[in-house]
């Protein structure tokens, strides 16, 4: 139980400890917590100097004895303007790890380190470096992709709603959202990419694709319309007085002999010149022969 005093020393906000800087003892006692100074057994950590030969350069550092081989390196970084994961520090003929420990290694005070450039650490991270940006660039490609295609489908499908209501589609228009989706297909093949970006880039061709089939389709409709307009037009302009010629398929020396036979029967001036014509016609050419 805690005396009344020790309550009022805790309750009193003006005079009494904070209550964070208050312990209970094993006894039951509240007594002030123990710090540093007021406890001898605590052991503080010392800090060593150690010396890292890096090519003719030698560095001293100061550093914390608990500290680990990959702290020391960090704080070589800033000396030798070498990235940590490009060293290797190697203190008694033996490469160390990063996450081993001075102490452990028995570093003391004027250790001597030798610090080497890792060649092969250097060209992998280099290469994660190149990887990680290209995966980068490849996302943010396939991102305004994706936008620009969501742009043209959405007139593919104002295109496709037209043809299904009977209505006239523009063969320019079909031919310029296919120009541009072919466009797009271009871009996509030129991305380097991989794993899950991969994966992405060929469901945005497959989708490309789709609409390319579409506009497709809707052009052949559109010129088969078209040609049955014009074949319909070409009968009636050939044949003005509706019959039909038993052959279904005629020659052009057949719809010229059609259509001058029309003219004639229509116009009886250019019959009677026709006439005059066919009887005026005399053979006035001589062969000369030759021995």
């Amino acid at each position: 139980m805690f005396s009344s005093e020790s309550n009022r020393s805790v309750d009193d906000d003006s005079g009494g400890p904070d209550s964070a800087d208050l312990e209970i003892r094993p006894g039951g006692m509240l007594v002030q917590k123990r710090t540093d100074e007021t406890n001898p057994s605590a052991v503080s950590i010392p800090t060593i100097k150690v010396r890292v030969k890096h090519g003719s350069s030698c560095h001293e550092i100061q550093i914390n004895s608990q500290a680990s081989f990959g702290e020391l390196k960090k704080m070589l970084a800033e000396r030798t303007k070498l990235h940590h994961l490009d060293q290797k520090l190697i203190y008694k003929k033996k490469e160390r790890d990063s996450k081993e420990y001075l102490d452990v290694a028995r570093v003391k005070q004027g250790s001597k380190i030798v610090l080497v450039e890792d060649i092969l650490g250097r060209e992998k991270r280099c290469l994660e470096l190149l990887r990680n940006s290209n995966a980068e660039k490849s996302s943010k490609s396939l991102a305004e992709i994706n936008l620009e295609v969501d742009k043209l489908a959405g007139q593919v499908t104002a295109l496709e709603t037209t043809a299904s209501t009977g209505g006239k589609v523009s063969e320019t228009d079909v031919e310029n959202l296919t120009e541009l989706l072919m466009m797009k297909l271009i871009k996509l093949d030129g991305i380097v990419a991989a794993g899950h970006l991969k994966l992405q880039r060929r469901v945005q061709v497959t989708r490309v694709q789709k609409y390319i089939e579409i506009l497709d389709m809707l052009k052949h409709q559109s010129s088969k319309s078209s040609g049955n307009g014009a074949k319909i037009k070409l009968q009636q302009q050939e044949n003005p007085t509706g019959h039909m010629p038993k052959d279904s398929k005629p020659t052009q020396k057949q719809r010229v002999h059609w259509k001058l036979e029309n003219s004639v029967r229509k116009n009886p001036v250019m019959q009677q010149q026709q006439q005059e014509n066919s009887e005026s016609l005399a053979v006035t050419t001589k062969w000369e022969t030759f021995d």
